[in-house]
């Protein structure tokens, strides 16, 4: 069901945050997680959970410990965590949409012609012949520097968003092996057979037979791993998979509304954690790093916006409980733009009026993926009316100012005063003067007067600029 203004909390004040730990299902988080990661691959949502579904049944036939099967379900889950951060660079290699792309290589084979068929068909497919052609050279030129060069980026940075979330070390080395071949000839260190980890041979395995499956169903999927065995995949493996999917009801199952429900009751997501302040906080700057990551322009925009929200909040005197959920709201204000191709987010010119509409529903997929975890149900509320004004004008809801708290307002000023002063695929970032020049023609129609004069009263006694105020921050 699409979400309506009505899905919109009526304003209030925002929870103060209590100094005292409180619990949650991991299954909350791992849900949320999931979602996320599904909407910046391209894939039919459910995908992380299915591939869980998918490798745990063949954890069933493997002799391992509880501890071994908690490692390999994070691991499945979670296997894409660092997936956003080639995003921008497969937009200027292959001149395409990433969304488009990474869903579509999921799915060639394994051959040498079909990796060469695959990109003919999916570089550079709005440019003219002649440049077209040209971008296609280059890529086969240099294929293999690229390959290693966009893997590599995805899996250290997954392995290492992994750790910041506290997940172990052997969870955060099966995401950094993911796209290893059971031969040696995957990426990025060139692993070969058993020095792969178990839980990267099997997650690959799981997201291929997912993909196949979906797209051509059981029998195309068991035959793909089938052709790959001892070359992409451990030979050993394969029958137990090839088990797994020859069942009557697999692809039934696979398909089920209730999966999710299934996979998130298994044991290791029903644990009970303990989220103290400094892990929501961790949790928080966790989930940034891999929306910042989507593109160059927004790298570091989340802990900007974070920072110049706790400004306005200590100017307007907010406790210092209140002032850290604010910017928790600040980092995860943009997670929507997870599920927005590059070609949009990073386009130098003004966007068509179809691509707009793509951008206006960033808010919403935001929402819809922090509403799942239940300490950021209150944070998804503020954080999916960023983009909306006083005077109604604004998206997703066109919400009016009796329907905006403070705590929206104040993140509105924040989103776009980082916006202003940060560079942009369309322009430079601005000077401070010019800024506030625009932002006072914003005031009582799009912005608060407050909220805006908080500020300006912040910046006023800061050492501004705010660090990393620039794309061209590093962002491997």
């Amino acid at each position: 069901m699409a979400l309506t203004a009505e899905h919109i909390d009526p304003p209030a004040a925002s929870p103060t945050v209590a100094g005292d730990p409180r619990s949650i299902r991991l299954a909350e988080l791992l849900g949320a997680l999931s979602h996320a990661l599904d909407l910046t691959e391209g894939q039919p949502e459910g995908h992380c959970i299915r591939c869980c579904w998918i490798g745990m049944q063949v954890a069933d036939a493997l002799d391992l410990s509880a501890d071994e099967r908690a490692d390999l379900y994070f691991t499945l889950l979670l296997k894409d965590l660092g997936c956003s951060s080639n995003a921008a660079r497969i937009c200027e290699l292959y001149r395409t949409d990433d969304l488009a792309f990474k869903r579509n290589f999921k799915v060639i084979g394994a051959a040498t012609h079909h990796k060469l068929e695959f990109v003919a068909r999916n570089t550079g497919v709005s440019d003219n012949t002649i440049r077209r052609m040209k971008t296609i050279a280059s890529v086969i030129a240099q294929s293999s520097a690229l390959a290693t060069e966009l893997i590599q980026t995805r899996c250290t940075r997954g392995a290492d968003i992994a750790r910041m979330m506290r997940f172990s070390d052997a969870v955060a080395a099966g995401i950094a092996s993911l796209d290893e071949h059971w031969n040696g000839a995957g990426q990025p260190e060139g692993r070969h057979g058993s020095a792969i980890p178990l839980y990267s041979r099997i997650a690959l395995m799981a997201q291929v037979t997912d993909v196949f499956t979906m797209q051509s169903g059981a029998d195309a999927a068991a035959a793909e791993l089938e052709s790959r065995a001892g070359n992409w995949f451990d030979p050993d493996l394969v029958p137990l998979f090839c088990e797994v999917i020859r069942q009557p009801d697999f692809t039934a199952s696979l398909q089920s509304d209730t999966l999710e429900h299934r996979v998130l009751s298994r044991s290791p997501a029903q644990a009970t954690i303990e989220v103290d302040e400094q892990y929501l906080d961790e949790i928080s700057h966790a989930f940034s790093r891999v929306i910042d990551a989507k593109s160059p322009f927004t790298y570091g925009h989340s802990e900007r916006v974070a920072e110049y929200t706790d400004m306005i909040c200590a100017q307007l005197g907010h406790d210092r409980a209140h002032r850290r959920w604010m910017m928790r709201a600040g980092l995860l204000h943009d997670i929507g733009k997870l599920g927005v191709s590059n070609t949009i987010l990073d386009k130098p010119d003004k966007l068509t009026d179809e691509e707009f509409e793509i951008m206006k529903s960033h808010p919403v997929l935001g929402h819809a993926v922090l509403r799942r975890v239940s300490v950021f149900e209150d944070v998804a509320e503020v954080a999916a009316a960023h983009h909306e004004r006083l005077d109604g004008r604004g998206y997703p809801y066109g919400l009016s100012a009796d329907q905006l708290s403070m705590d929206m307002r104040i993140l509105t000023v924040a989103d776009i005063f980082d916006a202003l002063t940060a560079d942009r695929p369309y322009r430079a970032a601005m000077p401070l003067e010019k800024a506030f020049a625009i932002m006072d023609d914003m005031t009582g129609t799009a912005i608060d007067d407050v909220a805006y004069q908080a500020l300006k009263d912040a910046i006023a006694a800061s050492q501004w600029p705010a660090r990393g105020n620039s794309r061209h921050d590093p962002v491997n």
